[in-house]
């Protein structure tokens, strides 16, 4: 089986898209979720001023932290981020549907990682990824690989579904114990967020003492499901500006790009970036999980929203934040919802664990068919 370097089988696409943008599919960093290969978000908006175009087929590689594992192959044509570098295929010698699996592998990501520069925001080049070297069947064995790693990601796929079921089951308990937010049919106290809660704003440049805490940024903030994941600890990102301190008290809410919806629950100590706020729950008014739920809902959303503009950062400030009001139900009935969660998120462990096993199969499966080296085979 011959080894070849990505370059010899894969090019860096460079077209510009000069067209009209109404309907064009577009897609930033923030649309890649860390260590999926397949891209399940995207926007369409026409005010915006991406030019790179990406076809259908074509990788689509975040070389900007690259530690976050972000590549998807592209479900059609469209739009990209400059931080984005676009991987086609030479169909002729590589097979488009096995080329996610070279890329989406954890070989590749460090060989990445090894050769971005840069220490706020590390980017890789092409230059250097196209020097990435593996081994590589005949079409015939690529085809019959990819196929059975397309099977395996199937099931994957499912347990995924699995998950999503699980929390619309919860959103579906909300309502039916506190009733639609925005209309209060119980009759709720109505609180503002300011009242049950605070942005927790101790920051710190103590690096050394958190060196090996986890270093939270707004890219390891998973959109709508608030999961953390491809962060790195503090001496990792060589961090230099002052960041936020939290806790497994806090709440993390991304106040960049308020339509990404990121909020999460961390369960550890670690640092954060000052594009979020850690939100403390104060006075007893609200329990955690439940203020977490309500930041997520589309009543939260639709309220936030209003004050973002059409600019190409948006962000929220601490007033607005403070300014929301939402109906408060007592403490008991909160802690229900609460033991409702927890149940929930047994199940969603099991699933994740099912999901981290076809992981572990795939990354087996690939790394055995095309013996990945991260050896480098040679400087630009």
């Amino acid at each position: 089986m011959p080894a070849v370097k990505l370059g010899d089988v894969a090019v860096e696409a460079r077209e510009l898209y000069k067209g009209d943008k109404t309907g064009c599919p577009i897609v930033g960093l923030e649309h890649i979720t860390p260590e999926e290969v397949t891209l399940s978000n995207w926007s369409i908006d026409t005010e915006n001023t991406f030019t790179k175009m990406f076809r259908k087929d074509d990788m689509l590689f975040g070389r900007r932290r690259a530690y976050l594992r972000k590549a998807a192959i592209a479900p059609f044509d469209g739009i990209c981020s400059g931080d984005i570098t676009v991987i086609r295929a030479k169909s002729d010698k590589m097979l488009p549907m096995l080329l996610p699996f070279v890329i989406q592998n954890e070989d590749f990501f460090e060989y990445a990682v090894g050769k971005s520069a840069g220490s706020l925001s590390p980017r890789v080049k092409w230059e250097h990824l196209k020097n990435y070297t593996f081994n590589l069947p005949s079409l015939e064995k690529q085809k019959e690989l990819a196929d059975l790693l397309w099977s395996i990601h199937d099931s994957r796929k499912a347990y995924q579904d699995l998950l999503r079921e699980t929390d619309e089951l919860i959103k579906a308990q909300f309502i039916e114990m506190f009733g639609d937010p925005e209309e209060n049919p119980m009759g709720w106290p109505i609180r503002k967020l300011s009242e049950v809660a605070k942005v927790d704003g101790t920051m710190t440049k103590e690096y050394e003492k958190y060196a090996e805490y986890p270093h939270i940024g707004i890219d390891s903030i998973e959109k709508n499901t608030g999961i953390l994941s491809g962060y790195r600890t503090v001496r990792e990102d060589n961090i230099i500006s002052p960041k936020y301190h939290f806790g497994p008290q806090h709440i993390l809410y991304s106040k960049i790009r308020p339509a990404l919806n990121k909020v999460a629950i961390p369960e550890f100590e670690g640092l954060c970036s000052a594009d979020c706020y850690p939100l403390l729950p104060i006075g007893g008014w609200c329990e955690r999980k439940f203020l977490a739920h309500v930041l997520r809902s589309d009543f939260f959303l639709n309220y936030i929203l209003s004050y973002s503009g059409r600019s190409q950062m948006p962000k929220v400030n601490r007033k607005q934040l403070g300014g929301f009001t939402f109906p408060c139900p007592p403490m008991e009935l909160q802690n229900r919802f609460l033991i409702l969660t927890e149940q929930s998120d047994k199940s969603k462990f099991e699933l994740k664990q099912a999901i981290k096993s076809v992981d572990n199969l795939v990354r087996s499966l690939v790394q055995k068919e095309l013996k990945f080296t991260v050896e480098d085979s040679g400087e630009i």
